[in-house]
């Protein structure tokens, strides 16, 4: 029996002097790792100076595979239009809040990562793109970023209607909004399928659109994310075309809702946020 075990202590240091052995053998003489700092763009330059220096929010707009959906058809920007959709970001989103929120503002409630993507993100129904994704209030995923027409109103619209709508969402995890009261608007209509009918239909039961929907979160920041998209005249004329007077009727509930959070969470006048966001939307298009 004590034979037996000197030859398994015997066999034990064999097989770990072995293992020592072809595992020196197996080490790299040089590191794997690239250490190297990466050398700065032009590019990278601005950004430093526009977003991460002043704001702290960093910018990813080359490939890096860990964050992004690698279920979905996606690609990075093409170079040469990542800094015009950059200053479209600046001018409507950051400039406005800072002009009527505070130069602070936006240094202390922000994303501190934005990551760039060329191509459009398709969801899985084939009908349907997500044009934005925020995660956990830290981290915006940004596409259709090549697509972006700085000269064209609809295209700056619904590009910047990603990061009005997701920072709203931000703001509400920074303090929430009145979710009991906005419950009762419209308690009946909302769906887990809100794309089963048209922006237009969806006006008439009292969303601001059809993606409204989904839940009250979504739906309060759709509301106040498409206020700020419209100037007084063209949210105006969208209520006017609305036939249901309780479509309308809601849709002004919410309205007082957003603009009611607003000015007692941040105490922020939310109508001339709207009008400086469209000030900057305008020179946006004319720059």
């Amino acid at each position: 029996m004590k034979l037996i075990k000197q030859y398994k202590n015997i066999a034990l240091v064999l097989g770990l002097l072995t293992l020592a052995s072809c595992s020196q053998e197996d080490q790299p003489t040089e590191s794997l790792l690239n250490f190297t700092p990466k050398v700065k763009t032009d590019l990278d330059r601005w950004i430093d100076t526009n977003y991460i220096d002043p704001y702290n929010i960093s910018v990813q707009y080359e490939w890096n595979q860990n964050v992004v959906d690698n279920n979905r058809f996606l690609f990075p920007p093409a170079i040469d239009k990542v800094q015009p959709a950059l200053e479209i970001i600046k001018k409507i989103w950051i400039d406005s809040y800072t002009t009527i929120g505070g130069k602070d503002f936006v240094k202390i409630i922000a994303p501190r990562d934005f990551v760039l993507v060329g191509g459009v993100n398709v969801n899985p129904d084939d009908v349907s793109n997500t044009l934005g994704l925020a995660e956990g209030g830290k981290r915006i995923s940004l596409f259709q970023v090549d697509y972006v027409d700085k000269k064209d109103r609809a295209s700056v619209t619904e590009f910047i209607h990603t990061i009005q709508h997701e920072y709203v969402h931000i703001l509400n995890q920074t303090k929430t909004f009145d979710v009991q009261a906005w419950s009762k608007i419209t308690p009946k209509d909302y769906s887990s399928d809100p794309f089963s009918i048209s922006d237009e239909e969806a006006y008439e039961l009292g969303f601001i659109s059809a993606y409204a929907r989904s839940n009250y979160t979504e739906d309060f920041a759709e509301t106040a994310a498409i206020i700020l998209l419209n100037s007084e005249e063209d949210y105006a004329a969208l209520l006017a075309s609305i036939t249901n007077p309780a479509g309308v009727a809601a849709l002004k509930q919410k309205e007082a809702l957003v603009v009611q959070y607003y000015r007692d969470a941040f105490n922020i006048d939310f109508y001339a946020l709207r009008d400086e966001a469209q000030k900057n939307t305008t020179k946006v298009l004319n720059d």
